[in-house]
């Protein structure tokens, strides 16, 4: 296998643009149209989420044991879809034929070969560890939405329980996929620490031409029936030194870090000092004010809330990963950052230029996603 050839193609491949995933799913849906009912009825917002990541992923399948557990989710999390090895077969070979496609001469024996062994060796691992999974986990937990909170105009609290026992960590991500939007799952932090009767909270923000998170936010009732996938994410947790935390939450980015509260106020051990900074454009998007100024009464917790587009806020006003940086430095803590991609790159940028080392600050990635039903 020839990795400079694979990535030289695939590079070739990716100038075709949109192009590209339009055979890919013509050729898939045309010579397997029994996998196209995994998919959203509407494709618009699946564009080339699929074989972009396919052809990244495959492409570098030379250093395959640094994505093997990323690889290991992915099958796992596949499940939800019913994606069974026939379907890997399906995927690969219309990648072979958008690749031999756009390629034209290009596409010799020798690189076919290469592209075949490599999809392979990435098909293999995924679907091994979704074989292993399902012998105890199931592919998704039917849940009941318990009850609806709309708290501001863009965010709704979402109470649901599982039939069947989720178990998660605080920091950790569940997929759902609500009623309304079939086959389009969307990734969420719960908002709480595991509970004795296995109910689940839910932070959804309006996202401006989201699919999922419109309806959700609009439409969810209580008494709907939803579908929850199996948790992912290892890296935003509380850490296991006993380290002072400084969290920084942007939006609903503060649901993963919320729960790690709840865990440390239950907590029967001495906890860590814990100071939130939680950022929001408007003053009413600080949808969890009251609760957090509550918990200030603990010895170990302190918040400042942080505003950006409002000049009349009589608090700290800016982006709140600048104001977190203005307001260290934060020698021996672990800094937990949570928020858009965007939020969270600014945060990181702020916080490494004042002084805190990046290998103190811990974040999520999911890496690239390739789930049928893709994020949103």
């Amino acid at each position: 296998m020839d990795p400079a050839a694979l990535k030289s193609s695939w590079a070739v491949v990716a100038k075709s643009g949109d192009e590209v995933p339009l055979f890919f799913y013509s050729h898939l849906f045309l010579s397997h149209p029994e996998v196209r009912e995994m998919f959203p009825v509407s494709m618009a917002a699946q564009r080339d989420k699929l074989v972009g990541a396919l052809g990244a992923v495959v492409s570098n399948a030379a250093q395959l044991d640094e994505v093997v557990p990323f690889l290991q989710q992915l099958g796992r999390d596949h499940r939800r879809f019913s994606v069974i090895a026939e379907h890997y077969s399906a995927v690969g070979a219309s990648l072979l034929a958008t690749l031999q496609h756009f390629l034209g001469a290009a596409w010799t024996s020798q690189l076919a070969a290469d592209w075949a062994e490599a999809y392979g060796l990435v098909a293999t691992v995924m679907v091994q560890a979704a074989e292993e999974s399902a012998e105890d986990s199931p592919a998704w937990w039917p849940a009941e939405v318990l009850g609806v909170d709309r708290r501001t105009m863009d965010i709704t609290i979402v109470q649901l329980r599982p039939e069947q026992p989720l178990h998660y960590q605080p920091g950790q991500s569940v997929a759902l996929e609500i009623p309304y939007r079939p086959r389009r799952w969307r990734y969420f932090s719960p908002a709480n620490a595991p509970r004795s009767d296995g109910s689940i909270e839910l932070h959804i923000q309006l996202i401006a031409g989201g699919q999922v998170s419109g309806a959700a936010v609009r439409s969810l009732r209580k008494g709907d029936a939803v579908r929850l996938g199996s948790p992912v994410g290892d890296t935003l947790q509380l850490p296991k030194e006993r380290k002072n935390l400084l969290m920084v939450a942007g939006g609903t980015g503060l649901a993963p870090l919320r729960a790690m509260l709840e865990q440390l106020d239950r907590s029967q051990q001495p906890v860590p000092n814990v100071h939130l900074f939680h950022g929001a454009r408007m003053p009413w998007n600080l949808y969890e004010h009251k609760q957090l100024t509550r918990l200030t009464q603990r010895p170990w917790f302190s918040y400042t809330p942080v505003v950006s587009d409002d000049g009349s806020y009589p608090g700290p006003r800016g982006l709140v990963g600048t104001v977190a940086a203005q307001h260290g430095p934060w020698p021996g803590h672990i800094a937990l950052v949570c928020g858009s991609p965007a939020m969270v790159a600014h945060t990181i940028d702020e916080l490494t230029g004042a002084g805190t080392p990046a290998a103190d600050i811990r974040t999520e990635s999911f890496g690239t996603t390739t789930s049928a039903g893709g994020q949103q």
